[in-house]
């Protein structure tokens, strides 16, 4: 059996009732749903990236030289952190350790009182990161999608010696936890593709044994509505589903092997009737782009019914508060077609729990 441990195939939308509560009193209420803040945001510290991963989700923006400064973050964090919005995750359409002063970002985010995580692709390892920001830091993963490096580099279309440096990388940083004793959770994660099925136990013996690992989530893909790359967009993750068995064996006390069979599930049975629409959006949940844009959705980045704001213009208070946050509301109550939604998004678990509650379809609900 997977052991999810982290709840990554789920949600953890119920540890914490009051934002559901909020969320779900101000259906169609906009001066309810005003001062409904996210509890999660991602940001993009920079938006070039060193790797052209043949999935990109983002290939269409571009790759753009464009990076939040860190006078700006300054101001705009701790002002993110009064009005609520608890953890930020540093990852976006670019490569966020390519910033030069992340790891001072990520030490003044969390003094501001906002955890803090990052996705990476672990290659590059900026000054000052292992004494600054990852004492900070509550978890961070990187994306490995091969457990070879012919494998990996034709993947992320980059050098094969990329594998080596982030077998480094990460061995660096499980070495500074143990000697500062820190509490970072350590991971990696790999979509799971034709090309690299058959090297995901590789992978996993890597993270677990070599590099001293928390955990792998192996996932499936899912088909970004604007993305170049259509290469992965028919696959079909019925017939791996039975891989997640076979890799069973290899979870430790230590190390966790997070398969994520119940999103290729949902994937696999192209499963559609789940909720009606979307009720994550515009509340628990934003996204800041490298160039400062804060939208409410990542599925539909440069889509600008669904950005309200640039934070290098304006507070985010102002941002979340004002009338571009309040038609793309209007949009997302009364117009949104979620069938054009990409599926299994990552709202998708906290939608389907939201619908339970909203709906209250289940038969005699005061019986409890």
């Amino acid at each position: 059996m997977s052991r999810d441990t982290f709840r990554i195939d789920s949600h953890k939308l119920i540890y914490h009732p009051d934002r559901a509560a909020q969320v779900l009193a101000a259906q169609g209420d906009w001066q309810r749903a005003k001062p409904v803040y996210p509890i999660y945001v991602e940001m993009a510290l920079v938006g070039a990236c060193n790797h052209r991963c043949v999935f990109c989700a983002v290939d269409y923006i571009g790759y753009q030289s464009v990076r939040l400064e860190e006078s700006l973050l300054n101001e705009r964090i701790p002002e993110m952190a009064r009005l609520g919005v608890k953890s930020i995750m540093y990852a976006g359409e670019g490569e966020p350790l390519l910033h030069k002063q992340v790891g001072a970002i990520a030490a003044m985010t969390k003094k501001a009182g906002i955890d803090v995580s990052f996705t990476t692709n672990g290659t590059v390892m900026p000054p000052g990161f292992l004494e600054l920001g990852l004492p900070a830091t509550s978890w961070l993963k990187v994306s490995i999608n091969a457990g070879t490096p012919a494998t990996y580099a034709a993947i992320h279309q980059t050098k094969e010696s990329d594998f080596a440096k982030v077998v480094q990388n990460m061995s660096a940083m499980v070495r500074t936890r143990r000697e500062h004793n820190l509490s970072c959770t350590l991971g990696a994660q790999a979509l799971l593709l034709d090309e690299n099925a058959d090297e995901m136990e590789q992978l996993a013996r890597i993270c677990r044994d070599e590099i001293g690992l928390d955990y792998l989530v192996i996932k499936p893909y899912s088909q970004h509505l604007f993305s170049n790359t259509q290469r992965y967009k028919g696959i079909d993750y019925a017939r791996f589903l039975a891989l997640g068995e076979a890799l069973a064996p290899l979870n430790t006390e230590r190390f966790s092997l997070i398969f994520r069979g119940h999103t290729m599930q949902k994937y696999a049975s192209k499963e559609q009737e789940r909720y009606n629409r979307c009720y994550a959006v515009p509340f628990l949940w934003a996204y800041v782009m490298a160039d400062g844009t804060v939208s409410g959705c990542s599925a539909f980045l440069k889509d600008a019914r669904f950005e309200y704001g640039n934070l290098c213009q304006n507070g985010f208070q102002e941002i979340w508060e004002g009338d571009l946050r309040q038609k793309s509301f209007a949009l997302v109550s009364q117009e949104l077609d979620i069938s054009e939604c990409r599926v299994n998004c990552r709202m998708d678990e906290i939608n389907r729990y939201l619908h339970q509650i909203y709906s209250q379809s289940v038969p005699h609900i005061n019986f409890i």
